[in-house]
């Protein structure tokens, strides 16, 4: 097998063997030069009844995801999909979808992953985008989701499958009789799921360049704010792996990962299943994210003792089971069973830090990437001394940089004061954005020989190599002279003891350029005796006078991604205030 050895500069300041974090870490990585297909069936020789999955209280073995996944191939090949094509997957986290997935990494088709919760017309922007010849659904989600759009998409190939279509079929039966389990019409020419694994022939051997052959669309806002496809390789996907894969070293014997986050993202294809395949540990997944009381159980009755638990997820989980363990001390028992706690998709806030870490026992560190670069880039060290609010060091074979923030042109040098763009450069980074030529010019440059990726996210490196973010490039609120990072105003007030949820953005203003406003989650028991006036009043003793809001406003709840990222431009432009602003300006 070949592999390549990553190597970034080695007089980074963080590959000091004196700084205590980085203690023996080498600036290299040797990575198998394999397709994700290979992966899988290195894993499945080598562990053939090692679990792999575990789904609506089903299991599967890797020899068995491996044969399924041969069958699949096989005969979507017979279909005639070919390498090249895309297969869209609009399925929710379940054995379909890991079949799915890594039958199109066997054939040389382009996977990409649909949100289950879309709307018809969120759905048809994504199949024209990709261009997908072939759509694997959900029965349940053809005539609300497909049927209004399906003739305006590309796709010429339908394939459908039900959630339950690997459950015992006294418990499908039973589960559809009672209402539990969704299912609905689909088309007579839509080809069933499970009668395509029925065939006896076996997957044709293409020829796959790992390095040039994309394996999945990962859909991502981009640097640019615009919704856009990311080409990620089969190398990308394989090396962000065993980048992760070493940083997990500490822990051995059997691993379970917890698959909560979906893995249309690219932080639970990475995260959660590529890791867990590679690895061959075994996930346990959930169509949807579970209430904490259901995890909890599933937790007590499925892994056994001594199981070493990998939990990844966004941070509004971690605060959810917080939440849930602290108003219910005595119904389980989870404490000590987490070995890895990681949060990403988002800024780590000390209170839920702290609180979750209070009650299971078990460190949570915060992680950093983005799709475009598959898309783990840095983690705090899992184990020993942290910082809070620094996103850690690079993985391995990654090297990253702060640039000035007009040019981008310019290395910074260390030090708080020097508040620049992140760039990075890894063997995880992608081809580029599908059919958005100019958008992948903009989003890389050159510097010292090597291309990197301008991440969008400004924040400074200090002494040791170590980054902390202060906000995305693009959400810096102008405020006369003043530049202010939205993330430093949601940290400040979720000090506030009746503050739960706080997003912050810029309100265009003709005289100061920017104001800034906040929307504000407050916890149940506040509601109604905190107001507005309150609030401000605290910013005021708590907060240099020009980051004080000039507008609050109490919401329910905040609007959030599949992860659980707050979408501060979501609010942003369904506000009146932000809105009379732009036009104003305009």
């Amino acid at each position: 097998m070949r592999t390549m050895k990553v190597e970034v500069s080695p007089d980074r300041p963080w590959f000091n063997p004196e700084s205590g974090w980085t203690q023996g870490w080498a600036p290299s990585v040797e990575i198998p030069v394999i397709s994700l297909g290979e992966a899988l069936r290195l894993t499945a020789k080598a562990h053939p009844k090692a679990r792999a999955m575990w789904f609506l209280g089903e299991e599967m073995n890797y020899q068995r995801l491996d044969e399924l996944v041969d069958a699949l191939a096989a005969s979507l090949h017979n279909l005639g999909v070919r390498k090249g094509d895309v297969v869209s997957l609009l399925l929710p986290n379940s054995f379909q979808y890991v079949i799915s997935y890594y039958a199109c990494a066997r054939l040389g088709a382009w996977a990409s992953g649909i949100n289950p919760t879309y709307k018809p017309a969120e759905a048809l922007h994504q199949l024209k985008l990709t261009g997908a010849r072939v759509l694997i659904t959900l029965d349940a989600l053809y005539e609300p989701v497909l049927a209004p759009v399906i003739r305006k998409s590309p796709v010429e190939l339908l394939v459908h499958t039900n959630i339950a279509d690997f459950l015992p079929w006294w418990k499908r039966t039973l589960g559809m009789k009672l209402g539990k389990i969704p299912f609905g019409p689909v088309p007579s020419h839509s080809q069933p799921f499970l009668e395509l694994l029925k065939t006896t022939e076996h997957a044709p051997e293409v020829a796959i360049d790992p390095e040039k052959d994309v394996a999945t669309l990962i859909m991502t806002g981009g640097t640019t704010g615009v919704p856009k496809a990311a080409m990620l390789t089969h190398f990308n996907c394989v090396a962000n792996v065993y980048q992760a894969k070493d940083y997990l070293f500490k822990v051995a014997g059997d691993k379970a990962i917890l698959g909560i986050l979906p893995f249309f993202h690219s932080f639970g294809m990475t995260g959660v299943m590529n890791l867990s395949v590679i690895m061959g540990s075994w996930m346990m997944l959930f169509p949807k994210p579970p209430a904490m009381k259901e995890l909890c159980e599933t937790i007590d009755s499925v892994i056994k003792p001594g199981t070493d638990i990998i939990f990844l997820g966004a941070e509004v989980l971690f605060q959810k089971m917080a939440d849930y363990l602290e108003a219910h001390p005595t119904a389980h028992n989870v404490k000590g069973k987490f070995s890895v706690c990681i949060s990403g998709a988002g800024p780590l806030h000390k209170p839920v830090q702290d609180k979750f870490e209070q009650l299971t026992g078990c460190s949570l560190r915060e992680g950093y990437g983005l799709s475009e670069c598959t898309p783990l880039v840095s983690l705090m060290p899992l184990y020993g001394e942290r910082s809070f609010g620094s996103i850690g060091i690079p993985f391995r074979g990654t090297d990253w940089k702060i640039m000035d923030i007009e040019t981008v042109s310019r290395e910074l040098p260390p030090g708080e004061e020097n508040i620049g763009e992140l760039v990075v450069h890894g063997p995880q980074m992608m081809l580029g954005y599908h059919r958005h030529l100019e958008d992948t010019e903009d989003c890389f440059m050159e510097f010292e020989g090597r291309r990197w990726l301008k991440t969008g996210d400004l924040g400074f490196m200090d002494h040791l190599g170590h980054v902390t973010l202060k906000d995305r490039k693009k959400q810096l609120i102008k405020y006369k002279g003043y530049s202010i990072f939205p993330n430093e105003i949601e940290q400040l007030l979720s000090g506030h003891p009746a503050v739960k949820e706080v997003a912050a953005y810029g309100i265009p203003d003709p005289e100061v350029n920017e104001v800034i406003k906040v929307w504000v989650v407050l916890e149940q028991a506040s509601r109604g005796k905190v107001s507005e006036e309150d609030l401000r009043t605290w910013c005021r003793a708590n907060l240099t006078h020009y980051k004080v809001p000039r507008y609050i406003e109490f919401i329910d709840e905040l609007p959030k991604t599949a992860v659980g990222k707050v979408q501060r431009r979501q609010l942003a432009e369904a506000d009146p205030l932000y809105q009379q602003g732009r036009t104003a300006r305009a």
